[in-house]
Parts: structure tokens; C-alpha cells; sequence
């Protein structure tokens, strides 16, 4: 500080400081103890061992209070006056400045915990009971490619239709239609949560149902009735690991999900009882599953012991603690020739369409492939819903499967419902 000494008449001398100068802060180090060094209005720099900081002194309702205005050399010497003279037009106009910067921080904290980012991370929270730790994963990560660095830290309330259809359309340029439609679903349960949680009032996803791009629906390919004989002859010489052959073979055998065959666990499998109890976190819809196993099946899995590993039935050729990976499968019906004819995924359908024709209950059809129950007082009772007649209807489908392998007669296609 400065300080300039001036001789008045009546021999009284008063001392007044001059204004800071950049050389001066500068060249201010640091002492034993803290000390000031003042500016105009107010304004003065307290120089400690940790640091410069910018302070303003002022007077608010008779009481004397302080205002941090920020760090030297962040915030410059003309950059802290600034401050000064903002803070001082709040005063003049009646207000408190500390007082509003504590509601200007309140108001960010409350902007920040209401962005889109932190409430879609909340409603996948609450979903987590629901869904399988995959089907979450690919949420969240859907959101946190598509959707957070456009709008995450937008607050939910203040997103407009325009702005998420800017965001929906990058996806859609990327040529991921079935992306961006999904993600447009996933932010209309998004909003949707908001309006029930009280942080918003209006759900802009709704405005833009039929605004995005589709691309014409591909079934997934399926074999047909007669291709099957085929299909079966070749998988029987499958030249492959056995371990993937025969988790083939017991997929046809229960036509389950590829994720719920390769996370079985010899746990679940109640040998005696003919029955696989699949647990509820394994499932689609986060529901436990019963699977009857015909005579054949067994026959699987007792052939499938010598590779098979301690816990998990159909485990990693390198780590038998580790299930085996989708992509096994896949590459197999590569290497028997039906990439291009059908899906492991498609066998479910192939299934279906035969016990069809084959004159089976489409109810207890669709209980077996643990299709969605819409109506919730239903699905409460799906685990072991039309269990007697699901058993008998797997018996004759291993029995079917078996009679085409060997190319003997097969059991008469048409049922009594």
C-alpha cells in the first residue's frame, strides 16, 4: 500500500492510501502474520501464506460484513473491482450482495440436481429392480453417449421439443435409427419421472412421437419346419468344441433366451425333477422361470459334464468360471452355413411356429418362451402357470427333435388343444 502523507493548515496530518497497482500485488509476499492491502471503496487484498485473496468491505443494516470476491491471480486486480462496483449497485439498490450470492448458489445447486443428467440417473436407479444388470448398463450407456453431453446438465423443466430432437438427430445422422428411437423412449420415461417427482411440469418427448426416421422391420431369421431336419444333421457332426455343440442342442431342446443359456448354473438345474428354476435377476422381465426338460435334455447335460465347469453349465473355453460368449454361437451356425438363414435367436420362433401347427395351447406357448404378461394380476401367477401342460408339451418337442435327428417317423404334427 501506498500511503502519502499531507500537510494541512492546522498542522493536523491525514493519511490517505493510493489505489493498488498490478506491480504492487505482485511484488506483495507473504508474512508471519496476515495483512491487508487496501484498494478504494472498500476493496482490499489479504495476503497470507496460502494465498491473495480479493475482499470487499461493506455495511449492511448497521453491520459491518465482508464479501470474498475471489483469488488473485484468477480473478485480476481490474477484474475484482468490477466485482466491487457489481456488489455496490446491490447495496445501493437495497439488497444485500452476501445475501445474494448464497440464493444465486442455491439456485445453481437446485439447477444442477434437476439437470437431465442427475434425474435419468435416478429413474435408472429405480429401475434397477427391474431390469437385468445388461439391459441397464445399455440404458445408461445409450444416455451417456446420446443424450448427457447435449442436455445433461440442462435442468429437466426447461427442455424444450427443438432441443432434444437436435440431440435425437445426431444419433439419426450416424445412420442409428433404432438408437435414436430408442433413446426418445428412454427420455419420455425420463421426463415422465420428473413430472411424477415434481420437478417438472410437461413431458417435451411426447411432442416428437412420429418425428424420427424408421428403417422397415427385419424379423430376425428363423428356420422353417423343413429345415430343421437339416439343421439338426449338421449340428449332430458338428466338427467344433463339443461345449459349444452341445449348449446348441440344449438350446433347441428349451428354446430359451442366448443370455439365459449362458448364464446357466448347474444350481439352478434340478436334475431328478426334470425342471431348470432360472432366477429372476437372469430374466428379461425380471421374473423367475421355469423350464421342464425333456429326457433328451438330460441326456445334454449329462453328456456336457467333462467340459462343463464347476458352477456354470455352459462355461468359457478359457475360464470356466466365466460364462461362454454369444459370439461361440454365433460363430457356429457361421461355420454350419446359416448366417444367413437364420438367428440362435430365431430358434425360439421356429419352436414357437411348430408346437403351433402342432396344435399346442398358444397360452401355455407363450408361458414357455416367458413372452411379457400385460396384465400384472396375470403375471403374478406366470412362474409355474400351465406347469402340467408345459411339461408335457417340451416332452414331445425333445421327442420331436430326436425323431428328425434320426430320421425316423415323427410324432404326428397335429394335437389335441
Amino acid at each position: 500500500m501506498v500511503v502519502l502523507a499531507v500537510h494541512t493548515t492546522n498542522t493536523v496530518t491525514k493519511y490517505h492510501h493510493m489505489p493498488l497497482t498490478d506491480l504492487a500485488i505482485r511484488q506483495a509476499k507473504p508474512k508471519s502474520k496476515p495483512y491487508k492491502l487496501a484498494d478504494d471503496k472498500g476493496l482490499h487484498l489479504l495476503v497470507n501464506t496460502a494465498g491473495k485473496y480479493w475482499r470487499l468491505k461493506y455495511r449492511f443494516s448497521g453491520k459491518q460484513k465482508t464479501l470474498a470476491l475471489g483469488v488473485y491471480p484468477e480473478v485480476s486486480l481490474t477484474g475484482a473491482r468490477e466485482k466491487r462496483d457489481e456488489a455496490r449497485k446491490i447495496i445501493k439498490n437495497g439488497g444485500d450482495p452476501g445475501q445474494v450470492r448464497k440464493e444465486q448458489k442455491q439456485q445453481a445447486k437446485l439447477r444442477a440436481e434437476n439437470g437431465f443428467e442427475p434425474i435419468a440417473r435416478e429413474w435408472i436407479e429405480q429401475q434397477c429392480g427391474r431390469w437385468t444388470p445388461d439391459h441397464t448398463e445399455r440404458v445408461l450407456r445409450s444416455l451417456e453417449l446420446g443424450v448427457f453431453p447435449g442436455l445433461g446438465p440442462r435442468p429437466v423443466a426447461e427442455i424444450t421439443p427443438p432441443e432434444l430432437l437436435a440431440v435425437l438427430r445426431q444419433i439419426e445422422r450416424r445412420g442409428a435409427l433404432e438408437v435414436a428411437g430408442r433413446t426418445l423412449q428412454r427420455c419420455r420415461a425420463v421426463f415422465r419421472y420428473a413430472i411424477q417427482t415434481g420437478r417438472a411440469e410437461r413431458n417435451p418427448a411426447t411432442d416428437l412421437v412420429g418425428v424420427l426416421k424408421t428403417r422397415k422391420v427385419e424379423h430376425r431369421l428363423a428356420l422353417g419346419r423343413a429345415e430343421l431336419p437339416e439343421f439338426l444333421a449338421k449340428l449332430k457332426t458338428y466338427d467344433g468344441h463339443p461345449l459349444t455343440r452341445l449348449a446348441l442342442r440344449f438350446m433347441v431342446m428349451t428354446f430359451v433366451r442366448t443370455g439365459e443359456l449362458r448364464g446357466a448354473r448347474w444350481e439352478e438345474l434340478d436334475i431328478e425333477g426334470a425342471l431348470w428354476r432360472i432366477p429372476a435377476e437372469r430374466m428379461k422381465m425380471r421374473a423367475a422361470h421355469l423350464v421342464p426338460m425333456a429326457p433328451e435334455a438330460l441326456e445334454v447335460l449329462e453328456e456336457l459334464r467333462p467340459y462343463s465347469g464347476r458352477y456354470v453349465v455352459f462355461p468359457s473355453q478359457n475360464d470356466h468360471e466365466k460364462p461362454m460368449s454369444e459370439n461361440t454361437l454365433l460363430y457356429a451356425f457361421y461355420r454350419m452355413g446359416y448366417h444367413r438363414k437364420a438367428t440362435v435367436h430365431g430358434i425360439r420362433a421356429t419352436a414357437s411356429t411348430i408346437l403351433n401347427e402342432a396344435g399346442f395351447a398358444p397360452d401355455v406357448i407363450e408361458r414357455q418362451l416367458a413372452h411379457a404378461e400385460r396384465n400384472k394380476v396375470r403375471a403374478a401367477y406366470h412362474r409355474a402357470e400351465y406347469l402340467d401342460e408345459r411339461r408335457r408339451m417340451m416332452q414331445w418337442w425333445g421327442g420331436y427333435l430326436e425323431a428328425l435327428a434320426s430320421g425316423t417317423n415323427v410324432i404326428p404334427i397335429r394335437q389335441t388343444r
